[in-house]
């Protein structure tokens, strides 16, 4: 594995000797821009695993994507290469449609030790609620940022991650009638809850093939593809093209959604994710459960 490679991938050509929140969010932002959250191998016939050097072929070398246990994975190695305090994590992500959080551990993300402060740095959350930034572990702090406000509320040793969203617009609504895009009022949404204990990537083995193998899988029941632009988000989930533009006009994120037909699925993954798949992709859309 070579870093200047990944660095090619990314297109990331600045800076990277000083190991200051500057350069790591430069990175950052190059990384969620570049690489999207994906899990199509699921679909296409592929299993996903939970290997550094399968995750850096994948994403670098095959110019893919992954989930959070592939983005966080490369981007700890990255950042652990470059000289960063880097911590595996284990959060709990929540699901609104059930007013709950899974039971078990279904998401990695990174805590970076950066001039005496913590910070998370999470690259596999994908969709509307990706971070754009590092967000610095504090309790009870909005943190603005593009997507929206997000912040941290700790209790008792637990800690949730929120985010406060916009009101949508959404010229063409009547393509697609679900109550999730909120577009009436700005919504605090729970986003996941993790604590502070490190955790060693193995810890995840069982949740990276759960989520590939379960019925209630969001994973199984959904094929997503979404990459983040340089003032939104787009997302491809089964055949529903999502393209989002934050705070468009007042306060508000402009929200285009177009139903693809299947000769479209391929032509799309790569004029808009630059994703060219080995495989025969069947995409899939068939569970009740919201992405944005």
């Amino acid at each position: 594995m070579d870093i200047k490679e990944y660095f090619a991938r990314i297109s990331y050509r600045g800076s990277h000797d000083k190991l200051d929140l500057a350069t790591l969010t430069d990175i950052f932002q190059h990384h969620i821009r570049a690489v999207p959250f994906e899990n199509l191998s699921m679909h296409c016939g592929e299993s996903i695993e939970l290997d550094l050097e399968a995750s850096y072929n994948k994403i670098v070398r095959r110019n893919r994507g992954g989930w959070c246990m592939e983005n966080n994975y490369l981007l700890a190695w990255v950042l652990k290469t470059l000289g960063y305090e880097v911590t595996f994590l284990g959060g709990r992500v929540y699901i609104p449609e059930y007013g709950t959080y899974t039971e078990d551990i279904d998401h990695l993300l990174l805590k970076v030790l950066l001039n005496e402060k913590s910070y998370i740095v999470d690259g596999g959350f994908g969709m509307a609620y990706q971070l754009w930034e590092p967000m610095e572990l504090v309790s009870g702090t909005d943190q603005p940022q593009t997507p929206g406000i997000f912040r941290f509320v700790e209790e008792n040793g637990v800690w949730y991650l929120e985010k406060v969203k916009r009101k949508q617009w959404i010229p063409n609504q009547s393509v697609s009638l679900t109550s999730s895009h909120n577009v009436d009022k700005e919504v605090c949404c729970r986003v996941y809850l993790f604590t502070l204990q490190p955790r060693d990537i193995e810890e995840f083995r069982s949740s990276n093939a759960r989520l590939q193998t379960a019925p209630d899988s969001l994973f199984v029941t959904k094929s997503i593809c979404s990459l983040q632009t340089g003032d939104g988000i787009r997302a491809l989930v089964g055949w529903k093209l999502t393209e989002m533009k934050y705070n468009f006009k007042d306060n508000m994120d402009l929200v285009e959604i177009r139903i693809l037909a299947d000769e479209e699925v391929d032509k799309t993954l790569k004029e808009k994710f630059n994703i060219i798949l080995d495989k025969k992709l069947v995409p899939i859309n068939s569970s009740r459960l919201s992405l944005f």
